[in-house]
């Protein structure tokens, strides 16, 4: 059978001309706060997730998330299956995957993280093992990303999905990450600041592992609390203080690296 001409092309002039004679858009995403537009469309049989940047500043984006794919691979992190160009700018083919951002801001609304029929409610509300597994692959990934040498920057909920159904997380969105260690020429890096180090406001910092063991630190407190308070904890004292460790101020008090984390972590649960 014959690769669907969305995995082999180079350039499409018009994305969205080639859906409407080829396919089916069941799915778009207009509205999304980095510029970019999303499609989940239907295509000789095969479901993909189409990302288009027409700007500068988005076609750069996907342009490192290409540079990421390159060094990075692993099962949780959604592929990218096909790059083209189009006469305004640059399009990512990823597989379509059946899950749900846990949470999901847009140019118009905040992501709603808190209401009960959230994704992130709802996944707050799984069995601890769930919470667990999912954990486990989130950090397994960016024990990859960084023997790769790349820095996590504008890692936080938003770029994780969870499917309900078959129990799997998968990572998306990795446009920021970049290699390590840097010096911050800006007065901040991109991301949520419920994820981001202290250095990663401060012009002139060193930005390197230790401030992915602060993100991760802090996505282990997020996703295993009961809520965005931090007052419903799940996990155990001992998460706890390795949690300490990973998210402490000063970055020389951290865990060197993502393994000593990980290898802390394991070890308290």
């Amino acid at each position: 059978m014959p690769m669907p001409q969305l995995l082999t092309a180079e350039h499409l002039p018009s994305p969205e001309a080639f859906f409407e004679a080829a396919g089916v858009v069941f799915r778009s995403f207009s509205d999304q706060d980095s510029g970019c537009v999303s499609y989940g469309v239907e295509i000789d049989g095969g479901r993909f997730f189409v990302k288009t940047a027409a700007t500068a500043g988005t076609v750069a984006s996907l342009r490192r998330a290409l540079a990421v794919h390159r060094v990075v691979a692993h099962p949780a992190l959604i592929p990218i299956l096909n790059s083209f160009t189009t006469d305004d700018g640059l399009a990512l083919v990823h597989p379509w995957f059946p899950g749900e951002v846990l949470y999901h801001p847009t140019r118009t609304r905040n992501g709603g993280r808190t209401h009960p029929d959230s994704p992130m409610a709802r996944f707050r509300r799984l069995p601890l093992g769930e919470v667990h597994r999912a954990l486990a692959a989130v950090l397994d990934l960016h024990l990859v990303v960084a023997d790769a040498g790349l820095v996590a920057v504008d890692f936080y909920d938003g770029c994780t999905l969870y499917d309900f159904e078959s129990g799997t997380l998968r990572l998306c969105d990795l446009d920021e990450y970049r290699p390590g260690p840097f010096v911050l020429e800006a007065d901040r890096l991109p991301g949520s600041t419920r994820y981001m180090a202290p250095e990663e406001f401060q012009r002139g910092a060193v930005i390197d592992q230790r401030t992915n063991v602060f993100g991760l630190g802090r996505a282990l407190r997020l996703l295993l609390d009961g809520g965005d308070e931090e007052q419903d904890w799940r996990g155990t004292a001992a998460q706890l203080s390795v949690i300490a460790v990973a998210t402490a101020p000063d970055p020389a008090d951290r865990y060197r690296s993502v393994r000593d984390l990980t290898r802390a972590w394991s070890a308290a649960g």
